[in-house]
């Protein structure tokens, strides 16, 4: 708060005063009162007009600051009427029951809201344990009739199941916390099922891939790293190179902890895309080149990553590479 903001909302007393003061100089005069009288009264008043606008000042100046820094420190501001108190001040007073209702009904809305979207969540849980059910049969009489059309619907119905666990892993996102099991975790046993969950894929882009130093263990969620890998293989196949196309998966023992490489000798990224190919929605000029592309894939990976307590990096470089990195810290349980 500022003095001429202070000034202004007292203006009608201030005017009040300064009238009063004119009115009683006036009288004075008419009445016959030495000149040097009037003025050591009205000295006197503006005197005592300056102490206690000035004391007033102060004080509303402290509580502004105290209101502002309290809510600075909270974690839910919209909380700040219950650390506050209820004021004395008769003016206060109206503001703060105000807030009190604002905040009573946006409480009641975010309720409503979180209600919603927890049965949102289990609709989509339920969804897609129901959906794989059709999708598992079809696959088993695909692959129990082996044909040149059983294997176009069988990589058909790899892409669909990715679609599925993608929406599936999207809604857990939020809580990772709620469903993940953390244990030793073999590299190259995560690699083969992803691989092998997903062969149709390989065959049908002529992508040859390449497996080397996987032998080793890392402490994580194994359902929440297939995905990761999964995903991070599947973005490999859809910016291939039109011929020739390899996929290359190494890990490495680095400082703290273990290294997983995922490389394709693909169309790469322009420089100046990298920085934002973990955003959301982002798609860049390869995605757009794809009509399938959703900006989704690596941000997911991005977040679940973080929530698990992993590092996912990106290099790249257009015409030529792509490799996504992810770092395991040794004996990390810091999921958040």
């Amino acid at each position: 708060m500022t003095v001429k903001e202070y000034l202004y909302d007292n203006l009608l007393s201030l005017v009040l005063n300064l009238s009063g003061m004119g009115m009683l100089v006036f009288f004075l005069l008419a009445d016959g009162n030495d000149l040097k009288e009037i003025l050591y009264l009205v000295l006197v008043w503006a005197f005592l007009l300056l102490v206690y606008y000035g004391y007033r000042y102060r004080q509303l100046s402290k509580k502004y600051h105290f209101l502002l820094e309290t809510a600075a420190k909270l974690d839910k501001k919209y909380l700040i009427a219950e650390v506050i108190g209820r004021p004395r001040n008769t003016t206060a007073l109206p503001y703060f029951l105000l807030m009190k209702t604002a905040q009573k009904s946006m409480l009641e809305e975010i309720t409503l809201i979180k209600n919603n979207r927890k049965e949102y969540k289990e609709y989509i849980e339920q969804w897609v344990h129901e959906i794989k059910t059709p999708i598992s049969a079809i696959k088993l009489s695909a692959e129990n009739n082996k044909s040149e059309v059983t294997r176009y619907i069988l990589s058909e119905l790899e892409q669909l199941e990715q679609y599925v666990d993608q929406a599936l892993f999207y809604a857990r996102s939020e809580h990772v916390e709620q469903d993940y099991l953390i244990r030793e975790c073999s590299l190259v046993s995560c690699v083969h099922e992803c691989l092998t969950k997903h062969k149709q894929m390989f065959i049908k882009n002529k992508i040859r891939v390449q497996l080397d130093g996987l032998d080793k263990n890392v402490y994580t969620d194994k359902k929440w790293l297939s995905f990761i890998i999964t995903q991070l293989l599947i973005n490999a196949v859809q910016y291939k190179k039109a011929s020739e196309a390899m996929i290359t998966v190494t890990s490495e023992n680095v400082q703290n902890g273990v290294k997983l490489m995922i490389t394709d000798n693909g169309v790469g990224i322009a420089a100046h895309e990298l920085p934002r190919v973990f955003e959301k929605g982002f798609t860049g000029s390869n995605g757009r080149r794809l009509e399938s592309s959703t900006g989704i894939g690596l941000y997911l990976c991005r977040k679940l990553s973080l929530k698990l307590g992993l590092i996912l990096e990106i290099e790249s470089e257009e015409g030529l590479y792509t490799q996504v990195s992810l770092f395991f810290p040794k004996g990390s349980f810091n999921i958040m």
